[in-house]
């Protein structure tokens, strides 16, 4: 049945046809399912993250333990950045999205069904290695766009993309506090199942560019790494931010567990639909970028999450001040990735695949390594010690800006 629903999807309609030819066919009904999809798909990766309290309790292991959990999917989604989204510019773009959908919901299935830690730990990485859809949806996006809204459309896919991260913990933070850990991952897979033919149905098909072998194509990534100096800074930088993300988002569960909040993995999700109202005020960056100045933007962006960072510093007693501070570092985090893609995609159509391949390997580096250090720091610091390794973090992120944006120069210029 899946075969042959990939084979019908493949019998594109003139106007379908249309879109894919020529650049001008982004409808809004085609951006709102490339957005809601992003949404739906990489939430995945974070169920997760208000989960670990249930999940340490459920297998009987420390905190530190369970935080490599989250970590394990980052790196999974690195992976699958490296090794899936650079077919995009080699293999039909639709075909690959649909045959990439039966193994997300194998993963997803299979977190469901584990027993063991390590078999938790094996389908994290399995959910993070399958679940990168969204970064072959991101350069269909901007390739599909004429040049003055090519920002717009991508503030608009990312907007989806954080939404969906946000309200990923929210969902999975209430329906694990009253049906358990397991019952968010079946719920996913339905959502991938159902998604999977309106993508059939509506989805274009693009042809691609790349006429190498497959080793030729991983190859000329490290080249693209090698020749873009704008792309190396964005990469960085975008490795940075994502840290600043993933400390807040892996410890913050944490800390709503005990004194003075006592709150379960629910309240610890719902702040999410704090960093929500972030997200929809970083969607019209997409729309600045296309005209204004993406250096002052990028430096507005790293300046509100090292604020966020220090508001968080002085909140570890106070909901409203952890509110407040997951505004803005979701506002700042967004901001700073979405001028950045606005940045790599200016330049070199037919490579949008691997540029963005680089790019997002590199930001779930940092979001990975941002985990990592968030989880050990709170193992043996606190929130205290938390908030100042953000705060190192984002200052580093804007040392690294200020001196690598003074020696850009190129088509792909920050």
């Amino acid at each position: 049945m899946t075969k042959s629903l990939i084979k019908k999807s493949h019998k594109i309609t003139r106007r379908q046809q249309h879109y894919a030819k020529d650049g001008q066919g982004l409808s809004k009904r085609l951006l709102l399912l490339m957005s809601i999809t992003t949404g739906v798909v990489v939430a995945n990766n974070y169920y997760n993250q208000p989960l670990l309290g249930l999940m340490a309790k459920d297998f009987g292991v420390s905190e530190l333990q369970i935080s490599s959990i989250p970590m394990l999917t980052q790196i999974g989604y690195a992976f699958g950045l490296f090794f899936i989204v650079p077919l995009g510019d080699k293999l039909k773009r639709k075909k690959l999205i649909l045959a990439d959908f039966a193994f997300i919901i194998i993963a997803l299935v299979g977190m469901a069904l584990s027993t063991t830690p390590f078999q938790l730990k094996l389908f994290s990485f399995l959910i993070g290695f399958s679940a990168v859809i969204a970064q072959l949806l991101v350069p269909m996006a901007a390739q599909l766009s004429t040049d003055d809204k090519r920002g717009s459309a991508i503030g608009t896919v990312m907007s989806g993309l954080l939404m969906g991260i946000l309200a990923s913990r929210t969902l999975s933070g209430y329906i694990g506090a009253h049906f358990g850990w397991q019952a968010i991952y079946y719920i996913a897979a339905g959502l991938i199942f159902l998604l999977f033919f309106c993508l059939v149905r509506l989805l274009p098909e693009i042809n691609p560019d790349f006429k190498g072998t497959y080793p030729a194509l991983l190859k000329s990534i490290i080249t693209q790494f090698r020749t873009q100096p704008g792309l190396r800074l964005a990469s960085f930088r975008g490795a940075f931010d994502f840290a600043c993300f993933s400390v807040f988002w892996t410890t913050i569960v944490f800390l709503l567990e005990g004194a003075p909040f006592h709150m379960g993995s629910d309240v610890a999700g719902a702040m999410g639909l704090v960093g929500i109202a972030g997200a929809i005020v970083a969607s019209y960056v997409g729309k600045l970028s296309d005209r204004g100045s993406k250096n002052k933007l990028i430096m507005m962006g790293i300046l509100i999450v090292l604020l966020s960072w220090v508001v968080l510093g002085f909140s570890g007693k106070s909901m409203v001040g952890l509110i407040i501070g997951a505004f803005l570092l979701d506002w700042g985090v967004q901001s700073v990735h979405i001028t950045n893609q606005a940045i790599i995609f200016q330049g070199n159509p037919t490579a949008r695949n691997r540029i963005n391949t680089v790019y997002m390997v590199w930001y779930f580096i940092g979001g990975s390594l941002g985990t990592l250090v968030g989880g050990a720091i709170w193992f043996y610091t606190g929130w205290l010690g938390t908030a100042l390794s953000g705060v190192i973090l984002s200052l580093m992120m804007l040392v690294l800006h200020i001196i690598g944006s003074r020696h850009l120069s190129g088509p792909v210029d920050a």
